[in-house]
């Protein structure tokens, strides 16, 4: 069967609704010709221009705030990349014939984001359906029924808004007791030893899923040693951020009397089956012998921590990987492996979201976190933790939260 090629401009312009595509400014960067009919404009009039530019709000109608609505759905949609679908709004427009007239309108708009390769905003899809004549209509049926149903679904549409409104207040309460509790649960940077070490902690904009990632540092038992890790709940909120707590202090004190990496998993690996929210969740552990220069590690799903040598040489310690905490059902010893490294090398443990992308091979993703930490391992460890989530975080912040720790060793 041969696949026939489809022409999308062609597609979107004959759009049976009216369809503009705006910048992230809010401007316009196309509309669909149901578009043009709808609003009388021309292309000319309406490309390149701010979107609140060619439609104010009414300036006889004080109370007037359709705009103002509109303005906030789209704000909605930039920072947390999800569609929003709006109200019944009432949003006068001015006459084409008759300018400085305004005509009494009604319309039901929704809002879509498209995403860039890097899970951020770059175009959002503004279809609106004009409901004008339905209302006229309605009222034409009955003077009083018309009005009564008009009154209804203006206090629908408001009941909604209010709902909207609550829920996010809700949502921005949880995220922030969330992000406190995260706080407090995770150590605060210290020196380890005469090493210096770095962490850092970003949370997702605009969105709840937090406070599942975590980091931990420890002094071990025995020699100079310490132990570094870090982990990632599924999940977000308070719930993930109760998880995150158990799973790192399991695995604290599993690391003080362990063996090695390996049998610590083990134990946390045990642990998590008990604790719910503990499903799918992924830690990495390593155990730093500095009087033998050497790092033994074991991976329980997690992406690889990363060994960068003074002459530049990039290592990714991958040979010890097994499935997330909860995921062997009986019990098995985890894999671990050693790697060596001279003084002034640099060890480097993250979560996903410094290196995860939609619709990107997480290779392409590790590959600008090595380039990023060759080109820069010179630095401090604060000031090379600092450059590295400028240089990998999107411009707008990243969809999934964030937790990165750097020790020179």
């Amino acid at each position: 069967m041969t696949q026939t090629a489809i022409d999308y401009a062609a597609v979107y312009q004959a759009l049976p609704g009216m369809v503009a595509i705006l910048t992230p400014d809010l401007v316009y960067a196309d509309v669909n010709e149901a578009f043009l009919e709808g609003t009388g404009l021309s292309r000319e009039e309406l490309l390149g221009r701010y979107l609140f530019d060619v439609f104010p709000d009414n300036p006889n109608n004080p109370g007037s705030s359709g705009a103002r609505s509109l303005h906030a759905s789209l704000l909605r949609v930039v920072a947390t990349g999800e569609r929003d679908t709006m109200a019944l709004q009432r949003y006068d427009v001015e006459s084409q014939e008759h300018p400085g007239e305004w005509e009494e309108r009604y319309w039901s708009p929704v809002n879509t984001p498209v995403l860039g390769s890097d899970g951020g905003v770059v175009l959002i899809v503004h279809r609106v359906e004009e409901v004008t004549e339905l209302m006229r209509a309605r009222d034409r049926a009955g003077i009083d029924q018309g009005r009564v149903l008009e009154a209804e679904l203006y206090a629908r549409a408001r009941e909604l808004q209010e709902l909207n409104n609550r829920l996010r207040q809700a949502h921005a309460r949880e995220r922030q007791v969330a992000l406190v509790l995260q706080e407090a649960m995770l150590p605060a940077p210290r020196q380890v030893g005469h090493h210096r070490a770095a962490v850092r902690y970003r949370p997702a904009v605009g969105a709840l899923n937090v406070c599942g990632d975590w980091y931990d540092l420890v002094d071990l038992v025995g020699g100079h040693r310490i132990g570094v890790s870090v982990g990632d709940v599924v999940g977000h909120g308070l719930e993930a951020a109760g998880v995150m707590g158990q799973l790192r202090s399991a695995l604290t004190a599993a690391s003080r009397v362990a063996a090695g990496p390996a049998e610590a998993l083990d134990v946390v690996g045990r642990y998590a089956h008990v604790v719910d929210g503990a499903e799918s969740a992924t830690v990495v552990t390593t155990f730093v012998d500095f009087d033998r220069h050497t790092i033994t590690y074991s991976s329980a799903g997690h992406p690889p921590p990363v060994l960068v040598h003074r002459d530049g040489r990039v290592e990714f310690l991958d040979r010890a990987t097994d499935p997330p905490l909860d995921a062997l059902l009986q019990p098995s010893t985890r894999p671990e492996a050693t790697t060596t490294f001279t003084s002034g090398s640099t060890l480097v443990l993250y979560t996903d979201g410094l290196v995860e992308r939609r619709r990107e091979d997480i290779d392409t993703g590790l590959f600008r976190l090595a380039e990023s930490l060759r080109r820069h391992r010179t630095r401090d460890p604060e000031s090379l933790a600092d450059i590295v989530l400028l240089e990998l975080l999107p411009p707008g912040g990243a969809t999934d939260d964030t937790a990165l720790i750097v020790v020179r060793l």
